[in-house]
């Protein structure tokens, strides 16, 4: 693949998931480096004014009316990253790690942090060789950014804490036969010689550069939101299955009812429905019943997997800012030069510190995401209890059972999703209502954005679980409804389901099956019978 090249301004969802998951290589583009170069020179050039410069010449946080004499700069760096480094619970996973190092590149690359083009270089070597640095997911209270998650990542690139080496397959080849240690923790000045990257000695400024953002709860977030959207065209496919193998009716999702609420995500939704139900020979076969109107869990799907769907696209728009902003503090602005001028930069410029490190618009778009998401997994959950309940199953086995008594079927099952679901209805209140004082009470308001990606990144994995049993369950409504058969499109769901989970026709755990649709979910591939 081509490497893509960061400027801080046009990063995608799509670039971001091609270079955390398909391992695309990145570099720095050759007109952000002259940017970058630019704010570097207004830095070097505040070092020997009188007046102080925040984190230039003095100390941070609360101790920012501290003067630092420049012999002692870049002691001052070090220093930062190690006190700052004080992270601690389970590390983030590989591709969150690769995703914290690529959206701290590129904010850098944007121009207005002061860095040397250096530091942006080390971050790209470090992600095309697979140097993954060990990131505790748990200590940053979203202001000044994610100071530890980001200290952690940092010291890596002066060969300290510690890493993961996980070289791409090519360069696995390339390298001499019978090394070993690929793939294992160890230090990172252990980890930067196997990938034969050489560790940099920190100059003025750059390590509050390093560890001021908003880059760990943006690369968790940004991580489950892809996971999220690609739930979505599934969460119709499944609730369309489920509503055939419950002799449902499609009537409630006639588009004229939705065009008299034009809700983009309402009509998205009902649309895969009613394409879903398109040909069922079951929907045909009661059809002229007397049964009026269905459950909301049937009915109001489009109102409810529409309204999550917004949620999703209102998130999106807010992470995609995200990904290209400048968010350390504090920021160089260096000055301004006629339209197509040839002279050189001349240092001259501004140094301002400000809030961008705030993570307070992540934070309430996570939260609001991870809401949304609870009530996607509850409707669902709702939906397997009508299908494995006696008293609402008209016409199906008690739980779903085949000789039903002997073998209690999903009778357990709708209880791991409940449990699921309720799981989601505690982790849903809202991070970003909390607030805790720091650094002697100089950050006094803040954000608690991590622990919203945090809670958002449990919820998308239970959801997805949630919407996993559903498939398996009404996959198996369906096949006690034999010979008649569901539409061309579920047909072709119910097939892929099936070849990953055989029928249940005795009892047997249904774990390793939960994962294996879950994964199925995951993939997209599910949801492909929409195309």
């Amino acid at each position: 693949m081509q490497a893509l090249h960061l400027n801080g301004n046009d990063l995608t969802f799509d670039d971001l998931a091609e270079i955390v998951y398909a391992r695309r290589p990145v570099m720095l583009a050759s007109d952000a480096r002259r940017a970058v170069e630019q704010a570097r020179e207004v830095v070097e050039n505040m070092m020997d004014r009188p007046q102080p410069v925040y984190a230039v010449s003095t100390g941070v946080g609360k101790l920012s009316d501290v003067r630092i004499d420049p012999s002692q700069s870049r002691q001052l760096q070090v220093n930062l990253l190690r006190s700052h480094a004080v992270g601690v619970g389970e590390p983030l996973s590989e591709a969150e790690t690769r995703a914290l190092m690529l959206l701290r590149a590129n904010s850098l690359a944007k121009g207005f942090s002061g860095v040397r083009p250096a530091v942006i270089d080390v971050l790209c070597e470090m992600l095309n060789r697979g140097v993954h640095p060990l990131v505790p997911s748990q200590g940053s209270v979203g202001a000044s950014g994610d100071l530890a998650p980001l200290a952690h990542l940092a010291l890596v690139l002066i060969g300290e804490g510690e890493a993961v080496f996980s070289p791409t397959a090519r360069a696995r080849k390339a390298r001499r036969a019978g090394e070993s240690g690929e793939g294992a923790r160890m230090t990172g000045a252990q980890a930067l010689r196997r990938a034969e990257i050489k560790p940099l000695a920190l100059e003025a400024k750059e390590a509050i550069s390093l560890i001021n953002g908003t880059q760990a709860m943006l690369a968790v977030g940004s991580l489950a939101l892809l996971q999220a959207q690609t739930m979505m065209d599934s969460a119709d496919v499944i609730g369309a299955l489920t509503l055939d193998a419950l002799h449902g009716t499609d009537v409630a999702f006639d588009a004229r009812i939705h065009q008299v609420r034009p809700h983009p995500g309402q009509a998205r939704s009902a649309e895969n429905l009613r394409r879903m139900l398109e040909g069922s020979a079951i929907r045909e076969s009661h059809r002229a019943c007397s049964r009026v109107q269905d459950a909301y869990s049937l009915r109001c799907m489009p109102q409810v997997h529409g309204a999550v769907r917004q949620a999703i696209e209102h998130s999106s728009r807010v992470l995609e800012i995200e990904l290209n902003s400048a968010v350390d503090n504090p920021l160089v602005f260096p000055a301004p030069r006629p339209p197509n001028s040839r002279a050189a930069p001349t240092g001259e410029g501004e140094i301002i510190s400000g809030g961008n490190f705030h993570g307070e618009p992540l934070a309430f778009a996570l939260d609001y995401l991870a809401i949304a998401l609870t009530s996607l997994a509850g409707i669902s959950e709702r939906r397997i209890e009508r299908l494995v309940n006696p008293a609402l199953n008209e016409g199906l086995p008690p739980f779903l059972a085949p000789d039903a008594g002997l073998n209690s079927g999903f009778m357990m099952a709708q209880v791991t999703a409940a449990a699921l679901a309720s799981e989601n209805k505690v982790l849903a209140h809202p991070a970003s209502a909390d607030s805790i004082t720091t650094s002697g009470n100089k950050e006094d308001y803040v954000s608690m954005g991590m622990a919203a990606a945090l809670k958002l990144k449990r919820i998308v994995a239970n959801t997805r679980s949630v919407l996993a049993i559903e498939a398996l369950a009404a996959s198996q409504a369906l096949d006690f409804l034999k010979p008649l058969t569901t539409s061309r499109r579920g047909q072709a769901a119910h097939a892929a389901i099936r070849a990953i989970s055989p029928a249940l026709t005795t009892d047997r755990s249904l774990a390793p099956d939960f994962d294996r649709v879950a994964e199925l979910i995951s993939s997209g591939k599910l949801a492909e019978v929409l195309r």
